[in-house]
């Protein structure tokens, strides 16, 4: 080959190198819904208004068997944020703040911080860890106290008429921040318009944001959005709610509270809101009211979705962005006679996962193969072509991503009380003093029939699968 040949070839070669290095990594938006059961259009449910988060599923892809790795914000963030298993308690993070301060043993780099390691600006907005905002303190927003710290370059938390972060993460329309939650209403619907409950601002702020965090055209950003509607009490603007008149909702299924030794509980959570004298399990019309004020919740929180979804595509970031949304945990509205989360049942477990990649093949796909929260972290790594730290316990699901008919893997969770197995088949709850639950999901008994007597082999191989992952 001739010098001229070889110079060419060279100068391609040279070329092509700096446009590789010089390419700008994908950004990441991950959007966390509190409290959100899996009952959206998009995933089956047809009496539900979803229409922004329904539309964000025709550009991704619906993990319908998404679990939570616990049934609680805190430990479950735990897991979304740090790809590990922690401590079943709300302050899971905190602790794991307490371990960095004190510097005397090593602790891993959360998500955000390995992002930020690899380049990345990253910002929160709302209630992304346990606390809005990420601080501590008598009402949430003392710095010295970081729920995460090193992980964010900004972790911001609008407060509006609420005063502080603790008001928000309970108030309701125009400033009303819970002192007492028996003088709180469980529920309620006011005429207004977005901004009279506090994702309102935590949405504007989004924004906000996210049109300054697009402008840069050097680094790629990580932003984490925390809405918190549905949590209790289930408050949303009028017009919302007025989206279910006339609409029919399907009966609740396996009502009844089990008979023997189970993960149920009282529902504290719920029965501590003024009900005005009312038992959801003994009357059928205050069911009723609940469960349209908490879909006039999802609603609203779906609005809000939609809302930072258009501003990515209105600023063009949309083209270079993976997003993900998901759901915390699940929350009981009657199954098992429980109203909230907690327990180890499926309801809730069970929560809503979409990821969308720009560049995506299956779009608007859904599977059936069983992921975890766990996984998020070294899925939305290897999506975004940057390293998977090895201390993670999850698995990516880049290749679900690419092929939806890809098989998943059983999903873990657990609580202060018992830990879980979710496998394809069956579901088997340990209890901490060696109690055994088993349900079989091919029946139509679901999770209502205990059949640990009459499987005792399949007990002792799940009991080993479920020690083994958690150890």
């Amino acid at each position: 080959m001739s010098p001229f040949f070889y110079a060419i070839l060279s100068l391609l070669v040279t070329t092509n190198c700096k446009k590789t290095e010089g390419a700008k990594k994908p950004n990441v938006l991950l959007i966390c819904v509190d409290d959100l059961r899996p009952e959206l259009k998009s995933f089956g449910a047809g009496h539900i208004s979803s229409p922004n988060i329904d539309a964000f599923a025709e550009t991704g892809i619906r993990f319908r068997k998404h679990f939570v790795n616990s049934p609680s914000c805190g430990p479950s963030r735990y897991t979304l944020l740090t790809g590990q298993f922690g401590p079943a308690a709300n302050s899971a993070l905190f602790q794991r703040a307490d371990k960095m301060n004190e510097g005397t043993q090593k602790v891993d780099k959360s998500m955000p911080e390995w992002f930020k390691s690899h380049g990345y600006t990253t910002v929160s907005v709302g209630k992304v860890s346990h606390h809005p905002g990420g601080r501590g303190g008598k009402n949430w927003n003392d710095s010295t106290i970081i729920e995460m710290p090193n992980a964010w370059d900004k972790h911001l938390m609008p407060v509006g008429q609420w005063e502080h972060p603790r008001g928000t993460m309970h108030g309701l329309a125009n400033g009303e921040i819970r002192v007492k939650a028996g003088e709180m209403d469980v529920f309620q619907t006011v005429a207004g318009d977005d901004g009279i409950y506090p994702d309102g601002a935590i949405t504007n702020e989004a924004v906000r944001e996210l049109n300054t965090l697009a402008q840069n055209p050097k680094n790629p950003f990580f932003m984490a959005v925390g809405i918190i509607k549905p949590h209790l009490p289930f408050g949303a603007p009028k017009k919302y709610y007025d989206r279910y008149e006339g609409v029919a909702f399907p009966e609740i299924k396996h009502p009844q509270k089990p008979k023997g030794k189970t993960t149920w509980h009282g529902s504290g959570e719920f029965m501590r809101y003024n009900r005005w004298g009312k038992n959801p399990d003994t009357d059928p019309d205050f069911a009723d009211d609940i469960r349209r004020h908490y879909a006039a919740s999802v609603s609203y929180a779906d609005a809000q979705v939609g809302k930072i979804l258009a501003e990515l595509k209105r600023t063009g970031a949309d083209k270079n962005t993976i997003v993900v949304l998901w759901g915390d945990h699940g929350w009981h509205l009657g199954e098992h006679g429980i109203w909230g989360k907690h327990s180890l049942f499926e309801e809730s477990l069970h929560a809503p996962l979409i990821i969308h990649h720009p560049e995506m093949k299956n779009k608007g796909a859904s599977t059936d193969a069983i992921v975890e929260t766990v996984d998020i972290f070294p899925t939305l790594c290897d999506l975004a072509g940057i390293e998977i730290p090895g201390y993670g316990l999850g698995v990516s699901l880049k290749k679900i991503v690419a092929d939806p008919n890809t098989t998943g893997h059983d999903a873990i969770a657990y609580n202060g009380k018992a830990s879980t197995i979710r496998t394809p088949t069956h579901r088997m709850i340990l209890h901490k003093d060696g109690f055994v639950e088993l349900y079989d999901h091919t029946s139509t008994a679901k999770e209502t029939k205990n059949v640990a007597g009459e499987q005792e082999e399949l007990v002792k191989k799940l009991t080993y699968k479920l020690k083994t992952r958690l150890d």
